[in-house]
């Protein structure tokens, strides 16, 4: 059985699609999903999704790129002060559900995207320290309710790092993970010394920065995501036409990285689901 930690099946590009993209999933294997939200609406459409299917699980949180709205609604208005307590309860309510395992997407992005539904975008200090406090406040949430974490970090290692230094008492061991984790071997080291697993996308298919840092990757700190519809894998990625990515690609990507690693697929696989199974507190049962 395989394991897909990080599918986006809340987005849009699966729209009236998601029946055949679960079913197609489930031919070859992977049985088990974890949805992530990136904002209140594909968070609650994420636990709407999970209690349809066996197997397939719920994050709830806010994307450091869309904490831009927010910033935005704090430069429009008269009121300086933004009540993120307030912002976040939608969030918390979602929590209770059974279905919901972890918080996340969340993190810290320092990237500048060209390509935004967000006017008049900018990354600059008040909108990075906006990030930081949503960060940490979903990082309390966690730990009240007892759920994982998938952190997001782009372009910006040492602003997580520093929070994640002087908050790891919020975090407890295994039970967070470094989405599509930069090839970065400051990160793989913080992440052994403090307990957390690094997640492996399609992209490491054509990255070659990716195709080396696996190698240094434990396979007890290794989980599989497909991040669909993005980050489609070889030899998808390269037909004509061009598909966006699905879960059932995570086959691909296990015997991608198994033929780098010299190590049997099926022993991947097992490993692999083990260690999601163990970072989202999902038992064998």
């Amino acid at each position: 059985m395989y394991f897909d930690t990080h599918c986006h099946l809340n987005f849009e590009a699966f729209d009236g699609r998601v029946d055949k993209v679960v079913d197609e999933a489930n031919k070859v294997s992977v049985n088990m999903i974890v949805i992530p939200g990136t904002d209140i609406p594909t968070s609650k459409k994420a636990v709407t999704i999970a209690e349809k299917y066996e197997g397939i699980y719920a994050a709830v949180g806010i994307h450091p790129h869309h904490i831009f709205e927010y910033q935005k609604s704090k430069i429009q208005s008269s009121n300086d002060k933004l009540d993120i307590q307030e912002e976040l309860k939608d969030i918390e309510k979602l929590l209770a559900n059974q279905k919901v395992v972890a918080i996340g997407e969340i993190g810290i992005d320092r990237h500048y995207y060209l390509k935004t539904k967000h006017q008049d975008y900018q990354v600059n200090k008040e909108f990075v320290d906006l990030q930081i406090k949503f960060f940490l406040e979903q990082i309390k949430l966690a730990y009240k309710y007892k759920k994982s974490l998938i952190f997001h970090n782009r372009e910006a290692k040492k602003d997580i790092l520093d929070i994640l230094i002087n908050h790891g008492s919020l975090i407890p061991d295994h039970s967070s993970v470094f989405h599509c984790c930069e090839p970065d071997i400051e990160l793989l080291e913080f992440a052994k010394k403090h307990k957390m697993f690094i997640g492996v996308d399609g992209d490491i298919t054509y990255n070659r920065e990716k195709q080396e840092f696996i190698k240094a990757v434990p396979l007890e700190m290794l989980v599989l995501e497909t991040d669909s519809p993005f980050l489609n894998p070889e030899p998808n990625r390269s037909k004509e036409g061009g598909t966006k990515n699905e879960p059932k690609n995570i086959p691909l990507i296990t015997k991608f990285i198994a033929s780098s690693l010299h190590c049997p697929v099926d022993s991947l696989m097992e490993q692999t689901t083990k260690n999601a199974r163990r970072l989202f507190k999902i038992s064998n049962c």
